[in-house]
């Protein structure tokens, strides 16, 4: 099928597993990563698109796709502020879900996080919860939102936190009640992702914690 698929985020930890299935998929012949940085691929499907995720209106037709699959994100360590940590996590993923809406994108595929929650106190997941009903706001035929808990995986970054809690969380994960808690490789959320884009769907549906194993 001549599907295209726009992937931001596509250097990341579920993004890079992303790109490698969805260059292997029979459903797709086109993905377009948008990144920061040039990140070439082994694939001749993968085309990259490097842009200034502060003018990304200067790069609309990018996101000219059947798809699109959002799966950036930042630490605020990284990021230097919570302040610039919502500008990546929410603030462009929106810019980049209006510019796919405009561009006749019909699935949108958008990676969040366990707990998420406009109204929650921490402002992780309150930023995540906001951009959720941001994107339920616009005009796409089909959103689906998939909402890991800890993702386990090669990170280009270290972060000890996520390090010490991958060592931990799986042992407590096997005690009765916990097993859908448990950690989640990005690996698996990028299959379950491209599952999901091969199935018929329509409105919007969530994936949380034990339903993104397949």
């Amino acid at each position: 099928m001549d599907n295209i698929a726009t992937v931001i985020g596509a250097t990341g930890l579920v993004g890079r597993e992303l790109v490698d299935q969805l260059a292997d998929a029979d459903h797709i012949s086109k993905v377009i990563t948008i990144t920061r940085r040039s990140s070439k691929h082994s694939s001749s499907k993968v085309l990259n698109q490097v842009v200034d995720f502060d003018h990304l209106e200067d790069y609309a037709s990018s996101f000219s796709a059947d798809f699109l699959f959002s799966c950036l994100g930042t630490t605020r360590k990284q990021a230097g502020s919570i302040a610039g940590q919502r500008k990546v996590d929410h603030d462009f993923q929106f810019k980049a879900a209006q510019l796919a809406e405009s561009n006749g994108v019909h699935h949108y595929l958008l990676v969040s996080s366990s707990a998420a929650n406009d109204q929650s106190n921490n402002p992780y997941l309150k930023m995540k919860g906001e951009l959720e009903q941001r994107i339920k706001s616009l005009s796409f035929e089909r959103i689906s939102i998939f909402q890991p808990s800890l993702l386990l995986g090669q990170r280009t970054d270290f972060r000890l936190g996520e390090k010490l809690a991958g060592w931990v969380l799986p042992l407590l994960c096997t005690l009765p009640g916990l097993r859908r808690f448990r950690p989640i490789t990005g690996e698996q959320v990028a299959a379950k992702m491209v599952q999901v884009s091969r199935q018929s769907g329509q409105g919007l549906e969530r994936f949380q914690l034990d339903e993104l194993f397949i």
